[in-house]
């Protein structure tokens, strides 16, 4: 059993904080993502807990262990980097075979535990080539091989998608998470691409200027960010001006486009303050004549339609706002043309308002 807990942990280079105050809980088994742009922490964050930095303030536990003080090498953990670091002079046998060299096990031992992992990561047959033999996707399962053959207590991915081109992105995104679930190991992935964090993990903590400013389920990140940053960061959102009329615990009541009606309330909402009510595009919901029960209707006209292949996108004037409405590509649903008049509105569950 090896979660991971980290405890006010801080890492400060002269005044300026990398980290600042990070209090986190990985869950043993986990995959566990840290999303945020370039420059908010997270690879710091990594880093500390494989004992390549070492924290200003704070501490590290791997399971009942308190790891702050110990070298990487007594850690027992994998990590794997963006840029694979294969060696090139070494065939593939030889790169993943290179840390059990390095543990002194024995010859026998090697090639046995060798071959099993290359089979693990579908490279059975694969020992005898060469890095400039390989495709980006089979030389990422050689770095995973090789680090996974020490048999890790904990795997750390540091971006290990970033060098692969689209298409293999989408395939190795879910071959890895396939991996990690079959081998039930605790995982770190930092990234900074939503799609990835999303498809892959059990839990997201979303990283701001060195802090840790939300941890949750990717549906919880999602559907109920709790701040303007993650909502932008997340996906694209419509961020509506609305008075706040009434407030009780996390609910209230929102003012637009003449009408009143229920959202989910985010921390310092108040009446009389500014706020945004957060709607997802695919949540608006336009038709010509009615919209289903439930929804809030709204007048809307279309100011202009974009075919993106899977969806058609609308740009919409609502309420003395412009907003964007997404609607699946389906021979089933009615096109609008810019200039025509519409309902236009949402299911108040799926809308949310946040302190400005």
């Amino acid at each position: 059993m090896t979660d991971i807990r980290l405890i006010k942990l801080t890492k400060s280079y002269g005044a300026s904080r990398a980290v600042d105050n990070v209090e986190l809980h990985i869950r043993d088994g986990e995959f566990f993502s840290l999303l945020g742009p370039s420059g908010c922490g997270k690879s710091t964050t990594l880093r500390m807990i494989a004992g390549f930095v070492d924290p200003s303030d704070g501490r590290i536990w791997l399971g009942e262990d308190d790891v702050t003080q110990r070298p990487p090498e007594q850690r027992n953990i994998g990590i794997v980097f963006q840029n694979y670091a294969i060696f090139p002079h070494m065939d593939v046998a030889a790169n993943v075979a290179f840390g059990l060299r390095m543990r002194k096990v024995a010859k026998a031992e090697i090639g046995r535990k060798v071959e099993a992992v290359l089979a693990q990561v579908g490279l059975t047959g694969y020992g005898e080539r060469y890095a400039r033999q390989l495709s980006g996707g089979e030389q990422q399962r050689v770095a995973l091989a090789r680090v996974l053959v020490t048999q890790p207590r904990i795997l750390l991915l540091d971006e290990p998608l970033s060098a692969l081109d689209k298409n293999m992105r989408e395939e190795m995104k879910f071959w890895i998470k396939d991996l990690q679930r079959s081998l039930g190991i605790t995982t770190v992935y930092v990234t900074h691409d939503q799609d990835e964090a999303l498809t892959m993990s059990d839990r997201i903590g979303v990283m701001q200027r060195s802090r840790l400013v939300q941890v949750g389920t990717p549906e919880d990140i999602y559907e109920r960010p709790e701040t303007l940053f993650v909502t932008s960061f997340i996906g694209h959102s419509n961020l509506i001006d609305v008075e706040i009329a009434t407030v009780s615990e996390r609910r209230c009541r929102v003012r637009f486009g003449g009408t009143e009606f229920e959202a989910r309330a985010g921390e310092g909402v108040e009446v009389q303050r500014g706020a945004k009510l957060v709607v997802r595009p695919e949540n608006v919901l336009i038709d010509g004549q009615a919209l289903p029960p439930g929804v809030v209707p709204f007048p809307a006209k279309i100011l202009s339609e974009t075919y993106q292949g899977p969806i058609v996108r609308y740009r919409l004037a609502v309420g003395g706002a412009e907003i964007v409405a997404e609607r699946q590509n389906q021979i089933h649903q009615p096109r609008f043309a810019p200039g025509a008049s519409v309902l236009a509105g949402w299911d108040p569950g799926r809308c949310e308002a946040l302190a400005v």
